[in-house]
């Protein structure tokens, strides 16, 4: 059991201070996540809150059956496809320079060194499902299990995604060492 199961678990049993410290283990981290199919750091923000929200408002839909991580990266997920969804309908708008700037700011507090952005931008260049499998693995430090069940794949099929991804990568960067 992690440690944000243990303060989910706390808070549970009346502990209102304890919510606070799995809003500040998530939070960052679920917002990157969701940015990487919303593209807009605001509404990552918002998804990302409302991901949060359902373990407060229906605590019995998260019953320990799997990891909260994996819980809640799960209904991130779902959330953000279905904003994207709705979205597609709408006529986009371009980003603001204060968006860019926040989605920027975003970017630098999670990943760090010259290195790891250009493999971020190129992560970025992947598709969306091998984009997630890589993010979920590699920079959430998610277990195959935990983030197959969140793309709803097997092990196996997870393996060949990070497997074609990394190909992809090393021909992108140009590379024979992309280390993730």
């Amino acid at each position: 059991m992690d440690s944000g199961e243990n303060s989910y678990r706390r808070y549970l049993n009346g502990d209102e201070d304890a919510f606070g410290e799995v809003v500040e283990l998530y939070f960052d981290n679920l917002t990157y996540f969701i940015n990487g199919y919303v593209h807009d750091v605001h509404a990552s923000e918002d998804l990302a809150v409302d991901a949060l929200t359902e373990l407060v408002t229906h605590p019995h839909r998260f019953a320990f059956r799997s990891s909260l991580r994996t819980w809640l990266y799960s209904v991130a997920r779902n959330m953000a496809l279905n904003y994207v969804s709705k979205r597609s309908r709408e006529i986009p708008t371009p980003l603001s320079e204060a968006d860019a700037a926040d989605v920027r700011s975003l970017e630098n507090d999670v990943l760090a060194g010259e290195r790891q952005r250009l493999i971020a931008r190129t992560i970025a260049e992947l598709d969306e499902e091998l984009r997630t499998a890589v993010h979920l693995v590699y920079i959430e430090g998610m277990s195959y299990s935990e983030a197959a069940k969140v793309l709803k794949k097997n092990e196996k099929q997870l393996g060949y995604l990070l497997s074609k991804a990394k190909t992809l990568l090393r021909g992108r960067i140009g590379r024979e060492d992309v280390d993730l």
